[in-house]
């Protein structure tokens, strides 16, 4: 797969955010902690930056002058540009996904369903999954675009799963004090030298070791510091970073 190394202009501020009450509910299924009208705003935004650009990547069915969009479409949005990879926990539920997760078939092409494992206690966003269909729908349109059932399922439990990983690792934040472990990634396209990663935004919790705050609080930059962590690729954590600034800029950080 290769990064799209140009990307079309475009505002959010057409785009519907998940609602907050859903995204606190999320995190209340995997941490405690109080969590700010501000980091879930956050939240909120970088995922529904993190869905736009999904949507938005889709450009085989403009390319066929379709406004309804098909599983495959969303396959090429992924192929297309690796930093929309972020909900790869929820391909193994997925009809769309089968082939690309190395299922088994028989001789005659039928899926051979997989050893059933014991019920793990650990909350799971695809528990969760089908509360932000409403979200995905008006976000779907807000584009000029509708979608097929099952590809607004598939919408729908990316940003299950990625906003179950993002309260997580906001959580984590808190509880560590800060970002203490981090990785780096580097998108190399064939034929092309390798370039240095990107670094963290500067004004980014990223970029800083330690966090401000109690530790009972999940803030907006313990959000914006999980994000840094889920969102690898540079281009996509930049603008969802930026974006979720400026959803936040009038809200209070209680």
């Amino acid at each position: 797969m290769q990064a799209v190394t140009r990307r079309r202009a475009r505002t959010v501020s057409d785009v519907p955010p998940l609602k907050p009450s859903l995204v606190k509910a999320v995190f209340g299924e995997v941490t405690s902690m109080h969590v700010s009208r501000a980091a879930a705003q956050a939240a909120a935004s970088v995922t529904r930056t993190a869905l736009t650009e999904i949507v938005d990547g889709t450009g085989r069915a403009a390319e066929e002058g379709r406004k309804k969009l098909l599983p495959r479409d969303l396959l090429t949005a992924i192929g297309r540009n690796v930093e929309l990879d972020v909900g790869d926990k929820w391909y193994d539920h997925s009809p769309t996904f089968r082939r690309l997760n190395g299922d088994r078939y028989d001789a005659r092409g039928v899926l051979v369903p997989p050893v059933r494992r014991s019920r793990s206690r650990r909350p799971s966003a695809v528990v969760g999954a089908h509360r932000f269909e409403a979200g995905v729908r008006k976000l779907l349109r807000s584009r000029g675009v509708t979608a097929v059932p099952v590809l607004v399922r598939d919408l729908d439990g990316i940003a299950s799963v990625f906003l179950t990983g993002l309260a997580r690792d906001a959580a984590m934040v808190v509880r560590e004090g800060g970002v203490k472990r981090f990785g780096a990634v580097t998108l190399v396209t064939p034929g092309e030298p390798a370039t240095d990663p990107a670094p963290f935004p500067k004004d980014s919790l990223g970029a800083r070791s330690t966090r401000s705050g109690d530790g009972r609080t999940v803030g907006m930059e313990d959000v914006l510091a999980a994000a840094t962590m889920q969102l690898f690729g540079g281009a996509l954590r930049k603008q969802a970073l930026t974006e979720a600034r400026e959803a936040t800029r009038h809200t209070p950080a209680g």
